[in-house]
């Protein structure tokens, strides 16, 4: 262990990493505006997601820069996906139910799903949204009410909101006053964690 690190930092890292939900994750389908990606990471970190999955098959990963950025990706685990079956199969073998945000006529309230569940929720591409490939092997269809005249919100607006919505049924559950690691899971994420 870093001998320059205090202890109330490292009360501080043990606290943070205690709220960590590990079933509970994004995948950014081909987003390609480093704002709205950074703007999600930083959503991430608030709410207490562990890791973060990339899909990008048709749109680089955007370049994202600043110190904000750079500090929220640091506390959030990436894995990246190069096609549909990797990104589908590491979801399913950690038991994850799969949605994907759609403004379809299937689609339904974020409330009417239960988010205590293990899951992964799929934000699209901002012009485009999820691709119908995704669509198609998902678990079901989620939208966020509104009531205005436009109907759709920004991409990491969508995120925060629909983190949000997990992060009140869960901490109703209870599910943030315990650890989701393993004793050994948390002390090597902690060992990790006293490095960044």
């Amino acid at each position: 262990m870093p001998r320059d690190i205090t202890p109330e930092r490292l009360a501080r890292l043990r606290k943070v990493l205690s709220w960590r939900q590990k079933d509970l994750t994004l995948v950014l389908a081909n987003i390609h505006d480093p704002h709205n990606v950074s703007a999600i990471y930083r959503s991430c970190d608030a709410f207490g997601v562990a890791q973060v999955h990339l899909y990008y098959t048709d749109t680089a990963f955007p370049s994202l820069s600043g110190k904000t950025s750079a500090s929220a990706r640091k506390w959030v685990d990436t894995v990246r996906h190069q096609d549909r079956d990797s990104l589908m199969s590491t979801l399913r073998a950690s038991g994850h139910q799969v949605l994907a945000t759609s403004c379809s006529p299937v689609a339904k309230p974020v409330a009417d799903y239960d988010l205590t569940r293990p899951t992964a929720i799929i934000m699209g591409n901002e012009h485009s949204g999820v691709s119908q490939e995704l669509v198609d092997v998902v678990d079901g269809e989620v939208y966020i009410p509104m009531y205005g005249m436009i109907q759709s919100f920004n991409v990491s607006v969508a995120a925060a909101i629909l983190l949000s919505e997990a992060s009140r049924q869960r901490v109703v559950a209870g599910m943030y006053a315990k650890s989701t690691y393993t004793d050994e899971e948390f002390e090597a994420r902690l060992a990790q964690w006293i490095e960044k």
